[in-house]
């Protein structure tokens, strides 16, 4: 809970132009708010309303519903005398949501850890949320969800209270500057660069470009902070220098500071269930303070790297080695990242990996050593990749050589770029490659393919929606679903281990069975994502706030 005149004294304090509208400053001052929200659909009685806009959308237009549903101010940068509300008339709503969220986020002294990168950024948060609700309980917070950007960031921010004892916040970016403008709002303890690869080049046009601006949330921090960068990487001495002289942990390879030393691919008797199996990495890593061993049930051997970047991000934030193998053995994909559950279908039992969140040619890339691994037939279904520029041609076609070098069985795909992969793929026209020009030709497509699968891995940007195919298959039976939550359930298959070679098609079948044979995971074990706390009974102090929880901002709340 804050008061209308401490929302306006924040905002002013980064946007001088800010007035108060409606209400003089006494009357601020009794004004109490008890959440923020952007969007009047889940506006409850009581909280502020920030009317923000944007290319398609003006919730100005939405001020006079505001009020009905009860909202006691706004902060717009039009029409407040005209909706009959007090308010904060503002140049641009949007930064003041981010002068508001700073100003808050300014009361709190705790451990915050920011997570930057092209890949794996929301699967990173996710592994460190797992170590801090392992470690914290409720005291733990976390971004929910991708909100990420300009937007998201803030909402996230207006969640924090004092109950919060240690958090960690995702960082997004397509366009040079964000992340130093988001870090400055987060005000990080511990900043994660997790990698940088190619992404968002229409706008950032180099890899190095992607990697100083990811490494700006470096520079951001204090003195006392922690960088956290990857070991071995051509940008580890730009991320060095960015930390400048601030303590730095390194993650990944030969002579880090958190080094994988074995990671083994183990079939073991699911606790839920007995008789049935589960799968999952049995890693040791080495840490600054003696090895520690976790399991971690996730696709990819790029996940390994994952899991050793979010230990990293905890250690630094003080917590104990313990806590960490415990909340990553009890991190879970959320959908749209590199989360696999089973089909069957006469009798057949086919794997699918929903990996339909984004794309980009290095995540690409992943994926598809990912389904190489699984049982044939394989087919890959590929959306567009966005933001690449005018090397999208390029791109693609090098995911379709790359598929077919893997020896992926099939490629369907969907989008005006996708069909470079399609030709790269089957240059001779045989039928392994198909493209479609509308998502319900490709859908009724992949369904007809089913009987003859082994397995399925559906991949593209955001903006391609290629989770409809996901959802196209769950017309089919599936095994593992939560009939609430959708699929939770799925032990992933690896790449292949460090120093072993490639596992192969028989330790992918035999993934695949213990996929098919586990138990829904309980919701006791899914990503716990800290709640906001209570509320205080009086009204907020500097030293003591509770949060104003935002809304979700839908397609508004997060970048790629």
């Amino acid at each position: 809970m804050m008061r209308l005149q401490q929302a306006f004294d924040f905002i002013r304090a980064r946007i001088p132009a800010a007035r108060l509208v409606g209400v003089d400053t006494a009357g601020a001052a009794a004004i109490e708010l008890q959440r923020v929200h952007t969007d009047t659909r889940t506006l409850q009685p009581g909280d502020l309303f920030v009317a923000l806009r944007g290319a398609r959308f003006d919730a100005h237009d939405f001020l006079p519903q505001a009020r009905a549903q009860g909202a006691v101010a706004v902060v717009a940068e039009r029409g407040i005398e005209a909706a009959g509300l007090p308010g904060i008339e503002v140049p641009d709503s949007t930064a003041a949501l981010g002068a508001l969220a700073a100003g808050w986020r300014a009361q709190f002294t705790l451990p915050l850890i920011a997570v930057t990168g092209s890949n794996g950024k929301t699967t990173v948060t996710q592994m460190i949320a797992c170590i801090l609700a392992a470690n914290a309980g409720e005291a733990a917070f976390a971004t929910r969800g991708n909100l990420n950007n300009a937007i998201g960031v803030p909402q996230t921010l207006l969640r924090l209270t004092a109950a919060h004892r240690v958090g960690v916040v995702e960082l997004g970016m397509n366009h040079p500057g964000e992340i130093a403008y988001l870090a400055e709002l987060v005000r990080p303890t511990v900043a994660l660069v997790n990698n940088a690869q190619r992404e968002h080049l229409e706008f950032m046009h180099t890899v190095e470009a992607v990697a100083r601006e990811n490494g700006a949330v470096l520079a951001a921090l204090p003195q006392s902070g922690v960088a956290v960068f990857p070991a071995q990487d051509d940008y580890t001495p730009l991320w060095r220098s960015l930390a400048a002289g601030r303590r730095c942990l390194t993650f990944g390879g030969a002579g880090a500071d958190f080094e994988c030393l074995r990671a083994t691919w183990e079939l073991t008797e699911a606790p839920e269930q007995p008789g049935a199996q589960q799968a999952a990495w049995s890693v040791q890593m080495r840490t600054p303070t003696g090895p520690l061993a976790c399991r971690l049930h996730i696709a990819g051997r790029h996940n390994v790297t994952n899991a050793l970047a979010a230990a990293a991000c905890a250690f630094a934030a003080g917590v104990p080695p313990d806590a960490i193998a415990q909340g990553l053995a009890a991190f879970r994909p959320v959908a749209g990242r590199s989360r696999a559950f089973g089909l069957q279908l006469g009798g057949r039992e086919i794997t699918v990996v929903d990996d339909s969140y984004n794309a980009n040619p290095d995540s690409v890339r992943a994926a598809i050593a990912v389904l190489a691994e699984l049982p044939a037939p394989q087919l890959l279904v590929l959306g567009d990749m966005g933001e690449v520029g005018t090397q999208g041609p390029q791109f693609h076609a090098e995911a379709g050589a790359q598929a077919r070098a893997a020896g992926i069985t099939r490629l369907y795909a969907l989008g005006e770029l996708a069909a470079h992969a399609v030709r790269a793929f089957d240059p001779e026209g045989r039928g392994a490659g198909r493209h479609f020009d509308h998502m319900a030709a490709l859908q009724e497509a992949v369904r007809a393919a089913l009987p003859d699968l082994g397995s399925v891995l559906v991949k593209g940007s955001r903006f391609m929606k290629m989770e409809q195919v996901v959802q196209a298959l769950g017309a089919c039976r599936t095994l593992g679903v939560d009939s609430e939550n959708g699929p939770q359930q799925g032990q992933f298959l690896p790449d292949s281990p460090p120093h072993s070679g490639t596992m192969g098609q028989e330790d992918g079948k035999k993934w695949a069975a213990a996929a098919h044979s586990q138990p829904t995971i309980p919701k006791s074990d899914r990503l716990l994502e800290a709640s906001p706390g209570a509320a205080a009974p009086t009204p907020a102090a500097a030293a003591s706030p509770t949060s104003p929880t935002s809304s979700p901002a839908g397609a508004a709340g997060a970048a790629c």
